[in-house]
């Protein structure tokens, strides 16, 4: 096993955590729905529910929070954050939003049109969301090893060329108005994409005249991944590596409440001019003034300094080697999880970990549920609640692929102690896990039904 990553900070504040008693907890999975996104922060004593804005920011993007200038137009920090994007990423076209999903229904909005297909290697809950809501249809085509949980393959976020040129060849030719690239994969265990294939799609997407896109909110744990695993870019700094990624694509949206390192903000950028026009009037509509973007004139700030904060090495090879520690531990207790160990977080194959619970009855959800009642920790299901899709012609129910949990760590907030407090509360429910049970919908949505769920134990 790994040693636990050594901090590369102090830690100058703190927050209490409390952990309720079992009875406790019991009442208020209940109340919740057993919806883990129900229960209260106040409940929760380590919450790995997500790595989105819940990273603790430093001292610099404090300090620069003083610094917000709150003018409606034209503040100080917008034209900082400006400095950032055109350094970091070489973009002069882009507009800050209040997140990252907002960037992608502006964007979508003026591209997507009825009937439009959108390949990525693998679309994300709210990504494929935003898709199906203006007409369009996500498509999956990351490359087959994805699929296998323990394939050791180092980029398994890679899209596969091939199924790429034969749907813009066949079923999406004219169809498709936009090639998308998720940087990490997050749907797919938070896994990485080679600078390789991200040429080479670049070149496909370049040869049929359509643009290319990153969804690149851990592009920096990306661009890490690629140091350390790539030939030819071991001896390049991580902001070398971010600026090359970016010199691929005709665009990106990202949510900076992850690689950013701060608590609520976003970004769309694009080359085109005349889109970036239409970009920056549908902003003014629902977001606000091109130069805040729904954002406080602070955040915008922190936004700015975080952005720069995450391309230090020792960073970034902390936050990766913390993640890799938490999936070192579950894997020498013979938890099985989707390896290699991504960038954010730990993925648990819930089909191995409860392989009597059919995805009818989403074992994922039943290993989140009871991972809170053994011991009050907070994760999110990346499987049938989430992605099961039903055909309408039919009303068969299809269910994923991968059935899994997400341990999402947040950014500069647990210690290791945290982490094998985690590990050990899980090595313990595998050790009953065929006492668990299978659970049934009560009450759901549409669209992003995982959000809102209520659910009953079987």
């Amino acid at each position: 096993m790994s040693q636990p990553a050594i901090e590369p900070y102090r830690i100058k504040a703190v927050e209490p955590i409390v952990l309720h008693p079992p009875e406790m907890r019991v009442s208020l999975m209940e109340q919740a729905g057993y919806n883990t996104f129900k229960l209260k922060a106040q409940d929760i004593f380590v919450d790995l529910l997500t790595d989105s804005g819940t990273s603790a920011m430093s001292m610099n993007q404090w300090a620069g929070i003083m610094m917000g200038d709150e003018s409606y137009a034209g503040c100080r920090n917008f034209f900082n954050l400006q400095d950032t994007v055109m350094d970091v990423f070489g973009f002069e076209n882009f507009v800050p939003t209040h997140q990252g999903r907002a960037a992608e229904n502006i964007l979508f909005s003026m591209i997507i049109k009825p009937g439009h297909i959108v390949p990525n290697n693998m679309h994300f809950d709210t990504t494929g969301a935003n898709i199906r809501s203006n007409g369009g249809t996500p498509v999956n085509l990351v490359i087959d090893e994805s699929y296998e949980v323990s394939s050791t393959h180092p980029f398994k976020g890679n899209m596969d060329p091939n199924k790429l040129t034969a749907l813009l060849d066949g079923e999406g030719k004219g169809k498709v108005p936009i090639i998308m690239h998720t940087i990490t994969n997050n749907s797919g265990g938070g896994q990485p994409v080679s600078m390789a294939n991200i040429k080479e799609i670049a070149n496909i997407a370049r040869g049929k005249g359509i643009p290319f896109f990153f969804d690149a909110c851990r592009f920096a744990e990306n661009a890490y991944f690629i140091r350390t695993r790539e030939e030819g870019y071991a001896q390049s700094s991580i902001a070398e590596i971010v600026k090359e990624m970016f010199s691929y694509v005709d665009g990106w949206t990202m949510s900076a409440k992850k690689d950013g390192l701060v608590n609520i903000g976003g970004l769309l950028a694009v080359k085109d001019d005349e889109l970036m026009g239409n970009i920056r009037d549908t902003l003014i509509l629902i977001e606000g003034y091109v130069t805040y973007g729904g954002l406080a004139g602070r955040d915008l700030e922190a936004m700015s300094r975080g952005l720069r904060e995450v391309l230090d090495l020792d960073y970034v090879s902390f936050r990766v080697n913390q993640v890799k520690y938490l999936g070192d531990r579950l894997t020498e207790a013979g938890i099985q999880i989707i390896t290699p160990v991504g960038g954010h977080a730990v993925y648990i194959n819930a089909k191995d970990f409860l392989p009597h619970i059919p995805q009818s009855e989403f074992p994922a959800q039943a290993l989140v549920c009871d991972l809170y009642l053994e011991g009050g920790i907070r994760a999110v299901e990346v499987g049938s609640l989430m992605f099961a899709t039903t055909n309408p012609e039919t009303g068969e129910v299809v269910y994923p692929e991968l059935e899994m949990i997400r341990l999402a760590i947040p950014r500069r907030v647990y210690t290791s102690t945290h982490l094998d407090y985690v590990a050990d509360t899980l090595i313990r429910i595998k050790s009953k896990s065929h006492q668990l049970g299978g659970y049934k919908i009560v009450k759901a949505n549409g669209l992003l039904r995982h959000f809102t769920a209520e659910m009953a134990p079987l």
